[in-house]
């Protein structure tokens, strides 16, 4: 695996890598069983889910398990 194929935390700017994802959806875009992934590191886990969680999107916060 190279360092181009490690899935990285969606902060802006981060290129840490992802730890834990967080699962959403947008009611009034998204069926209710859809889910979208953001990716979190340690260190972002808690402001990202806190930016989803204040608009109500935020479903579940799991951890990352890369495919492959």
């Amino acid at each position: 695996m190279t360092d181009d194929d490690v899935d990285r935390c969606s902060a802006k700017g981060c290129q840490s890598p992802a730890v834990w994802a967080l699962l959403w959806n947008n009611p009034k875009l998204h069926t209710p069983e859809r889910r979208k992934t953001w990716l979190a590191c340690d260190e972002h886990r808690t402001s990202l889910s806190d930016f989803l969680g204040a608009r109500g999107f935020l479903k579940d916060v799991v951890a990352h398990v890369p495919p492959g």
